[in-house]
């Protein structure tokens, strides 16, 4: 090794990966371990996973409860801009992975150790976004990737090396896929998704009813925005994780939110990802939707030509980056007038807007009626369509 290590912060979930590496690292590196799992809303048995760890060799296990955060200061920040990767993605995983990272750095500042490490392979986006993190917040923190380095690179040899070292690791042959949670979705992967052409099986999905299981009767919500941002449904107010929590169950019970896609990652191969995002799917349909009244027509343009590259910058793990930050103020300053409230019809699988209001509204109905008005003259409209066709008029004459 190049460098003494003397200390290391593993991310850890207590699954097969993380707990083979716990074990690694600690005989590797022959230092303590302090495996650190972060709270971002999966559901997990805490308790088991300290016990785990603390069974497996680690010299200290630090568990952060950081749903609120997770909501309110990444998942918020990205629906404002109404962020989408390749026209689908709600980023869900892309969105954890930096505060997750970051968390990781604060413990291992507060531990005073001198070296982070993850679970991810060196095939995926995980290992960008967690080193990215890291660098950009600490860079004199050592970082180990042991997937890119050891020779158990298979499942096989794990699987192996956990029984050589008794380390309890249930594994279901039924769900050969992998999947990562949060309380904006879940994630699956792997196994038998590996085929394109392969439909899910439904008993995969944890968050949503399928939508023919879905109530034959649509669900109606209101939810009101404050600067782009919700605060309430149904006229109660509730923190960001519980009102995302709110939209999942209600997402989830009419079966929207549901996900199959083939993406193009960060370093270079597609991936099928199947995802359930009932609460964000809600979310984002809102918003837009509020917008429409209360966004002027060239600030939508600008900030709509500006997702593309925000959406990238989360998928690629450029969360704490300069441009990020630009990015973001710009994002949030196009919300100022983003206030009101939308009411959404929720009928097996659709997410419908059927009306808005909003005291910011730029809609007047005394200029777009049909009916007879007093504010707008008609005959205006032929100066405005022969000033605008004039350069198609030259084009004409020069056929």
């Amino acid at each position: 090794m190049e460098t003494e290590i003397n200390k290391i912060v593993l991310a850890y979930s207590g699954g097969l990966d993380t707990s083979v590496i716990l074990k690694w690292l600690s005989e590797e590196y022959q230092c303590p371990v302090v495996a650190y799992a972060a709270d971002v809303g999966q559901q997990e048995d805490w308790d088991a996973v300290r016990k785990k760890g603390l069974a497996t060799g680690a010299d200290k296990v630090v568990i952060s409860d950081l749903r609120e955060e997770f909501v309110r200061d990444y998942v918020f920040p990205a629906f404002r801009a109404n962020a989408i990767y390749e026209g689908s993605y709600l980023l869900g995983t892309s969105l954890a992975r930096p505060i997750i990272a970051k968390e990781q750095v604060r413990v291992a500042e507060a531990e005073g150790a001198d070296a982070v490490s993850h679970g991810a392979t060196g095939k995926g986006n995980d290992q960008v976004r967690f080193e990215l993190t890291y660098i950009a917040l600490n860079p004199q923190l050592a970082i180990i990737a042991p997937w890119r380095t050891w020779d158990l690179n298979s499942r096989t040899k794990l699987m192996a090396y956990a029984e050589n070292h008794s380390i309890p690791v249930p594994v279901s042959k039924k769900n050969p896929y992998s999947s990562d949670e949060n309380l904006l979705h879940i994630s699956f992967e792997g196994g038998m998704l590996e085929d394109p052409w392969q439909e899910p099986e439904e008993a995969m999905f944890k968050l949503s009813l399928s939508p023919e299981a879905a109530p034959d009767k649509p669900t109606y919500i209101e939810m009101e925005f404050e600067q782009g941002t919700p605060v309430r449904i149904d006229g109660t107010s509730y923190g960001a994780a519980d009102l995302l929590a709110k939209l999942n169950k209600l997402g989830g019970e009419n079966g929207i939110g549901r996900l199959d896609m083939v993406e193009n990652r960060f370093v270079g191969m597609k991936s099928r990802g199947v995802y359930e995002t009932p609460g964000g799917t809600i979310l984002r349909a809102a918003h837009r939707d509020l917008e429409t009244i209360t966004m002027d027509r060239e600030v939508m343009k600008i900030r709509d030509s500006l997702i593309l590259k925000y959406s990238e910058l989360i998928y690629n793990g450029f969360w704490f980056s300069p441009e990020m930050e630009l990015m973001q103020k710009t994002m949030d300053a196009s919300q100022e007038r983003v206030n009101g409230t939308v009411r959404l019809k929720l009928y097996k699988g659709n997410c419908i807007p059927v009306g808005r209001k909003s005291d910011d509204s730029l809609y007047q109905e005394s200029f777009a009626t049909f009916e007879e008005d007093e504010v707008y003259t008609q005959a205006d409209a032929a100066g405005f369509i022969r000033l605008n066709a004039l350069r198609l008029q030259i084009q004409a004459l020069n056929r």
